[in-house]
């Protein structure tokens, strides 16, 4: 599977955003967004003002980064929330929630999406006790998600654990067992629950021309 392998911190330099995706670190005075916030690159190089195109590219490139996809999946994605009922750009924001890796990561279980994505192709997720190791499977109303018994004796999950529940990560869409190690479906994210600052609409427009 195609994936991104580069400095991660450069990306949240370019969006101009800290997309929180080097886990914990992101959390701590380490994090490098805070020291470097200009975008990479020569700075004779940068534009000035951006274009209406430029503008919703770069919002594209934002949410994909966040969820950690590439052009051809994220289309997908689009064509998909176009076809489902209610708003386009709010339907699309719910199917990139609703990704296995997001969900881990959701519960907190997992300190990023990528980590999460290692998670899931080592076979260490399983959803109503089948092992699931596809980071883009579509979890549903009903699901019921449990961790391997090896990654559970892990002491990295509780220590991811308790660091999303005191920084207010883990969502409430599903309902987690009292060790957090589990998680079963009650109901379909919402734009509520997205914290990132994302212009859904500007996405759309973009695909719409």
């Amino acid at each position: 599977m195609a994936r991104y392998t580069g400095p991660v911190c450069k990306l949240c330099r370019r969006e101009g955003l800290k997309l929180f995706l080097k886990g914990q670190k992101c959390l701590t005075e380490k994090c490098t967004f805070n020291e470097r916030k200009n975008p990479p690159g020569p700075v004779h190089g940068r534009r000035g003002k951006q274009t209406g195109y430029a503008i919703q590219l770069r919002e594209k490139q934002k949410v994909k980064r966040v969820y950690g996809v590439l052009e051809t999946q994220f289309r997908n994605y689009y064509e998909k929330s176009l076809r489902m009922k209610g708003i386009t750009g709010e339907n699309l924001l719910t199917l990139l929630e609703r990704r296995l890796d997001n969900t881990i990561y959701r519960m907190g279980v997992a300190s990023s999406r990528a980590q999460a994505r290692n998670f899931i192709s080592h076979g260490h997720i399983y959803i109503n006790d089948r092992r699931v190791d596809v980071a883009s499977f579509q979890v549903r109303i009903g699901d019921k998600i449990s961790l391997s018994k090896k990654i559970s004796a892990s002491p990295l999950i509780p220590s991811n654990i308790t660091v999303a529940r005191g920084v207010g990560l883990v969502a409430d869409w599903f309902e987690l067992a009292e060790d957090g190690q589990s998680a079963a479906i009650v109901k379909y994210p919402v734009r509520e629950n997205i914290d990132i600052p994302i212009k859904e609409q500007v996405i759309i427009e973009h695909y719409s021309k």
